[in-house]
């Protein structure tokens, strides 16, 4: 399984590649659930560490797209794509579904560039129906989602796998939120997904105000195997 760690700052990154992650998902503010982080900062990333990095691009707290807000990320969206970065994190909805055209009106300058779109998909109305939209947008290849935070880790694996067969081999569902030990340990096991994504796991104390932790994620990895 390939883990994929959300880091804040190039310490948080260079510890996340010492634990062996295999991917880094780039922003700031991970209490707001992800922001969209300094162009230097994935620069300064990508010049010491040489691991795929998706960088989330969001104005604000929230699911919708502000139109205040889409000239500057469609800014930041052709910063990060100059930088090739593995691609993007992106997401919006619009009465209960993907909002398509908020996101092709923000991404339409990242192409090729592949995005991923964000847990904003946990807030969908009907996930099969949200995951047969997105398969018509060419450059989602992934899906970030908790499948259900707050249930049991058997529950969200079956999700995971009905999400998995919709998508076939279009679209990677990538496990994330609320993805400790316990729940990575489960998915290992059953092989409903083949990458995960985890954010306060990898730092001591599961806060996310502490710097990501080498060890943690070395753990993480090894439950992954």
């Amino acid at each position: 399984m390939k883990l994929e760690v959300i880091v804040q700052s190039l310490s948080d990154a260079l510890a996340a590649a010492a634990g062996g992650a295999d991917r880094l998902e780039v922003l700031r503010d991970i209490c707001a659930g992800g922001l969209t982080p300094p162009v230097a900062l994935v620069r300064r990333i990508q010049n010491e560490i040489a691991l795929p990095l998706r960088v989330m691009v969001r104005a604000r707290d929230g699911l919708l797209l502000d139109p205040h807000d889409a000239g500057a990320l469609r800014d930041a969206v052709a910063e990060f794509v100059s930088l090739r970065v593995d691609g993007l994190v992106v997401g919006f909805l619009h009465e209960g579904m993907p909002d398509i055209e908020a996101l092709s009106r923000v991404v339409a300058v990242a192409a090729p560039v592949q995005i991923t779109f964000h847990r904003a998909f946990d807030a969908v109305k009907d996930p099969l129906a949200a995951i047969d939209r997105l398969l018509d947008v060419p450059q989602v290849d992934r899906i970030l989602t908790s499948a259900g935070e707050a249930d049991s880790a058997f529950v969200r694996c079956e999700r995971f796998h009905s999400y998995s067969r919709r998508a076939a081999d279009r679209i990677a569902i990538i496990a994330g939120g609320g993805i400790d030990e316990h729940v990575l340990g489960i998915i290992a096991k059953t092989g409903c997904v083949r990458e995960v994504h985890v954010g306060r796991a990898a730092r001591e104390g599961n806060d996310p105000a502490a710097p990501v932790s080498a060890d943690r994620v070395k753990r993480l990895r090894e439950l992954s195997q």
